[in-house]
């Protein structure tokens, strides 16, 4: 049986190094699915485990958290939520949260299965020693139980990874945006996170909406997209009096951040106008600290502040869909800038990490 090539990334003497490795194929227990990965994503999570920013990862790992591929061994009679059985040679997706308990206060009480303390996520929170529970890998083990969705025929899968994490997390984020008709909606950050909020915040019928962001070839995908205004953070303009120039005045009705630096917290929240909404959504590791005057920047201006965490079933399942449904009008492949093989994973976390790319995708076959 041929030996299962996967990109690990260890903890060796504090630092974190990349080697290729071989593994076994599993065997599948019942209800277990063998999966031939066709593409994986490298997001801003990933660049923070390469430098071991996340706590309790548990290394060595195998990344790759949003993943596409073809089912190619199954053990038992496995359907998707509607009863739809899935076969060997169906083109997938699966919600890379797994074991979330449905007994704990958080799943059953707050209703925040992102918050669920026996919550794992695929890539991120399962240890390469555990097997393969990551994309990076020619091939990934779905353990029983794993939520899966068959790719509608009108999705191709380099469409869907376009999205990869980005899409359903900017999902949740506009979704606890509240987004009215014809409001006005700034994003801070034109990564995959914040061009997807700006989709999804037009397609729920804002008005008008304004992306800002440092990165002009990110600027120039956002303007393709059909975002109404662009913002270029590099120049040192006053960003806030650009927001109010654009909104009589008076700031954003709903500002969602996703720009994955602490210091525009502030800047998002003076770019709101009173009595509006700031979603915080690009936060995902701790940055540092920033000084925010609550008098001002909140009490007074009566602003309703709401964190954005993780995604469940609910919004990957809206993804797919909406993804396909928008598929001709959107043309998500071409947020892809680069596929890269599993032998040029650091080439492709360096080009993240400094903004070279919108969307970095491994193709690992």
């Amino acid at each position: 049986m041929s030996k299962i090539k996967a990109a690990v990334m260890e903890k060796v003497n504090g630092e974190i190094k990349i080697e290729i490795k071989e593994f076994s194929e599993p065997v599948l227990e019942e209800g277990a699915v063998l999966l031939k990965t066709m593409y994986s994503e490298i997001c801003g999570t990933d660049v923070h485990l390469s430098h071991g920013q996340l706590a309790e990862v548990p290394y060595p790992l195998i990344p790759g958290h949003i993943n596409v591929g073809v089912i190619e061994k199954m053990n038992g009679n496995i359907c998707d939520i509607e009863g739809n059985a899935f076969k060997v040679g169906d083109m997938v997706t699966f919600l890379d949260v797994h074991e979330t308990c449905n007994q704990c206060w958080y799943c059953l009480v707050a209703k925040a299965t992102t918050r669920c303390p026996k919550r794992k996520v695929y890539g991120i929170t399962y240890s390469a020693k555990d097997g393969l529970l990551g994309g990076w890998s020619q091939k990934i083990y779905l353990k029983p139980g794993v939520k899966i969705i068959k790719l509608p025929s009108n999705l191709p899968p380099i469409d869907f990874i376009a999205g990869g994490c980005g899409a359903p997390t900017a999902l949740h984020a506009v979704e606890r945006a509240t987004i009215k008709l014809d409001n006005t909606v700034v994003v801070q950050g034109s990564g995959p996170v914040g061009l997807y909020a700006a989709v999804f915040s037009m397609l729920s019928g804002a008005g008008q909406v304004i992306v800002v962001d440092p990165s002009s070839n990110r600027l120039e995908m956002a303007k393709q997209i059909g975002v109404d205004y662009t913002i270029d953070a590099s120049t040192g303009e006053d960003r806030v009096a650009q927001v109010r120039q654009l909104t009589n005045g008076r700031g954003a009705d709903v500002t969602i951040e996703a720009s994955g630096n602490p210091k525009a917290v502030s800047e998002g929240m003076n770019m709101t106008r009173d009595n509006g909404t700031y979603v915080v959504v690009g936060q995902y590791t701790d940055a540092g600290d920033v000084s925010i005057n609550p008098h001002w920047q909140i009490n007074k201006k009566h602003l309703d502040i709401r964190g954005t965490w993780g995604i469940d079933y609910s919004h990957l399942y809206k993804t797919v869909r909406l993804m396909a449904k928008q598929q001709e009008r959107f043309g998500w492949h071409r947020l892809v800038s680069k596929i890269y093989s599993l032998d040029e994973v650091e080439m492709a976390l360096n080009d993240v990490e400094r903004l070279q790319v919108i969307k970095a995708v491994i193709a690992p076959n």
